[in-house]
């Protein structure tokens, strides 16, 4: 795969070429692509416009979050955190049919309370935003979202509708401690057989190296799954477990993934990825959710 200075990717589609996608004239160059890599980028994928939308819209959910002090619930990526905060709350293991929030590390003191404003203290929205508030379904549910299904070959495509395969909002907060740890999307939406599951990962801010950019292990989507995430029995805590375990990285295999605002990078499922620290002085927002083809899949009962 040819790479430009400093270990970035090249393998970016820009306004011109999406429009030949739209059109559903790309198919051939498309999949292959994404098929050598396990991801790929499309600049341009939402307009200005759209990008400003949903920005207003998260502002306005926002500002009417209402958490009780006993749900609120700190969002972390690190395996041991994850069964301890969220494996352990209905709050977040009940969330799939809800637009719910969740939490930077050390924004509460020991009561619950706030220590920062409430609006800047979020890590996550999920998971239900495209399926209960209209800006979000109309952006998922687009001519464009469909065109490119088609274009990567999808019989019968289909918006995840459980857990952490739905849509969120993430936010990179400057300063923050949210880094996202090396993971693949496949530990937690499982299906049978692999590689039905893709991500759509939408930035609606420019994502640069210095304020949490997407960084991928080219190629990686084909070795299988080194963990997942389960439910455990009912009445268990914490409500999830994981099976296997994710290896030690050799962050020298990493490709970062700068983009643009209104940039789409599709994810496959099992291709690994993280991203960094936010060290700007700027917010990083982005809008993710994952379509499964469902002809012939299994999805796993015991996803969460």
């Amino acid at each position: 795969m040819a790479r430009e200075a400093g270990g970035a990717t090249n393998k970016t589609l820009g306004p011109a070429f999406r429009q030949l996608l739209v059109w559903g004239g790309v198919k051939s160059v498309l999949s292959k692509s994404f098929q050598e890599d396990g991801f790929l980028v499309l600049e341009g994928f939402l307009s200005a416009d759209e990008c400003e939308a949903m920005q207003r819209r998260i502002d306005e959910i926002v500002a009417k979050m209402d958490v009780p002090l006993h749900c609120r619930t700190e969002f972390s990526t690190q395996e041991e955190e994850q069964l301890r905060a969220q494996g352990s709350t209905d709050y977040f293991l009940s969330s799939g049919d809800k637009i719910r929030f969740f939490f930077e590390k050390g924004v509460f003191d020991k009561q619950g309370n706030f220590l920062v404003p409430p609006e800047k203290s979020i890590n996550k929205i999920g998971h239900a935003l495209h399926a209960l508030d209209p800006v979000f379904r109309c952006v998922t549910h687009s001519h464009k979202v469909q065109a490119l299904a088609r274009s990567l070959g999808l019989q019968m495509p289909v918006v995840l509708n459980w857990g952490p395969g739905e849509a969120g909002w993430g936010f990179s907060r400057p300063g923050g401690p949210a880094a996202v740890a090396p993971h693949q999307d496949a530990s937690f939406l499982y299906t049978e057989p692999l590689g039905r599951v893709l991500g759509l990962w939408i930035a609606l801010e420019d994502a640069m190296l210095e304020n949490g950019c997407l960084w991928f292990i080219p190629g990686s989507h084909t070795g299988g799954v080194s963990r997942r995430m389960v439910r455990t029995p009912a009445g268990s805590v914490p409500g999830t477990s994981f099976l296997g375990s994710e290896p030690i990285r050799d962050n020298s295999l990493f490709v970062p993934t700068p983009v643009l605002r209104g940039a789409l990078v599709l994810i496959h499922g099992e291709v690994v990825h993280k991203s960094e620290q936010n060290l700007s002085d700027r917010l990083r927002q982005a809008y993710t959710f994952h379509l499964m083809e469902a002809a012939g899949t299994i999805w796993s009962p015991d996803n969460w």
